[in-house]
């Protein structure tokens, strides 16, 4: 005979399970329907300019940036791949960091520092999305706390796609020491909330508000800029109030 108490015990996994079911829906239809190149092989596809940062040849002053355009392949229904691009005042050329997998693989720093006029380059065929922006003297203060931070990041020689540290957590992490950054990561942003093996409360990405986190495989963030996300498994869903949008897996904010 089945109990009362029994019963909810069988129908708490099928429940979790309907809702990671209704959850892969989005990243299911982004592969279906959505702009993800399937075909392309990554050596063939678009890594030019797209028309987004200021020519530094142009625009004397300082700019912060931060990017992210979806991975390669199937990966890219899921999640994207973010990165911070800084000039300081006068600079001739921008600074990227971003975190590169198969580094770590191969033994060495992932993190990664590199010299271009264009840091707003597609990747792999995707198309970058600006994810925030400063300019001037508030930008040109915020290019130190930024190098700090990078240097500062803890798992430079680990990466694990999901459910974290990747490049998202590494700019996360670099957003959270730098909450003057603002910067607001998508639902897509899929290891942007790997806290570590021990830490499971800590500001959200964009300053604005607060996240408890299982290992980036369970957790709540309420912030001003976010809104309200829970993350289950690494998909993000719920709603930002400040820009009446929802947050869904896949999708990542819409409309």
């Amino acid at each position: 005979m089945i109990t009362p108490t029994r019963l909810r015990w069988i129908r708490w996994p099928a429940a979790l399970a309907g809702l990671v079911a209704l959850l892969l829906m989005g990243p299911f239809g982004v592969m279906a329907f959505g702009d993800v190149d399937l075909r392309t092989p990554w050596h063939q596809t678009r890594r030019d300019s797209s028309g987004q940062a200021p020519d530094p040849a142009v625009v004397s002053e300082a700019v912060v940036q931060v990017y992210g355009a979806r991975t390669v392949r199937w990966r890219g229904a899921f999640g994207i791949h973010p990165w911070i691009a800084v000039k300081r005042a006068d600079a001739d050329s921008y600074t990227t960091y971003q975190k590169i997998g198969w580094r770590a693989y191969s033994g060495g720093d992932a993190v990664v520092a590199s010299t271009t006029r264009t840091p707003d380059d597609y990747w792999f065929g995707a198309q970058p999305q600006l994810l925030v922006e400063h300019r001037g003297p508030q930008a040109q203060a915020l290019i130190d706390r930024i190098e700090v931070a990078v240097a500062q990041y803890p798992w430079g020689h680990q990466y694990r796609l999901w459910p974290g540290p990747n490049s998202n957590t590494f700019v996360a992490y670099v957003a959270r020491q730098v909450p003057e950054l603002g910067l607001d990561l998508p639902p897509t942003a899929i290891g942007k909330d790997y806290l570590g093996p021990t830490t499971f409360f800590a500001r959200a990405p964009s300053g604005s508000g607060w996240q408890v986190s299982l290992a980036g495989l369970a957790g709540v963030t309420v912030a001003r800029e976010e809104g309200l996300e829970i993350n289950l498994l690494g998909l993000g869903f719920g709603v930002d109030i400040n820009d009446a949008r929802l947050r869904l897996p896949g999708f990542g904010t819409w409309p």
